[in-house]
């Protein structure tokens, strides 16, 4: 018995936990606003990519905004989804949000998930990208805080959007 017991525990040693993950119906999801960043953290999005991007958010939190800069060292709205894209889901997106924005498929606002990239006109020949995250939140580089985390539904984000996209179907 001990042995059928050890048997067990080492093939599903080996079965990925992504195997285990399924999604939940919104319906079912609890809101919860406050954003502690934990990958372990209940919210209304979940899932692998959502996990993963929180995870480099942690890497690049409150690295200072530079326009051109795709580093620690300051980076930029595009280059910060790159990163993310990149480390999160080994998806290659292009440098600018100009290139960025054509990526994809168009996805409605009310039916964002977490790892689609939403786009807002700044300025009159400007645009600004960030990553969906779930309950309303962004990941973005702000010209004033930095790589930080924004809420969809203020005003003036919502004033700004001009469309989002689902590059990744592993969202």
């Amino acid at each position: 018995m001990l042995f059928l017991l050890l048997l067990s525990l080492l093939a599903f040693s080996f079965i990925p936990f992504s195997t285990f993950c399924f999604e939940l119906p919104a319906s079912m999801l609890t809101l919860n606003r406050d954003i502690g960043f934990s990958p372990e953290s209940t919210h209304q999005e979940t899932g692998p990519l959502r996990t993963r991007i929180l995870v480099q958010y942690q890497q690049w939190k409150g690295t200072h905004y530079r326009w051109g800069g795709t580093t620690h060292n300051g980076v930029d709205c595009s280059a910060l989804m790159q990163h993310l894209f990149r480390d999160a889901a080994h998806l290659s997106l292009p440098r600018t949000t100009g290139e960025q924005i054509n990526k994809g498929v168009k996805v409605e606002e009310l039916s964002l998930k977490a790892g689609d990239l939403v786009f807002f006109q700044t300025g009159e020949h400007r645009r600004h990208v960030g990553v969906y995250i779930g309950d309303h939140q962004f990941i973005h580089a702000s010209t004033s805080q930095g790589v930080t985390v924004s809420d969809l539904s203020d005003d003036y984000w919502q004033a700004h959007f001009i469309t989002a996209r689902r590059v990744t179907g592993n969202a």
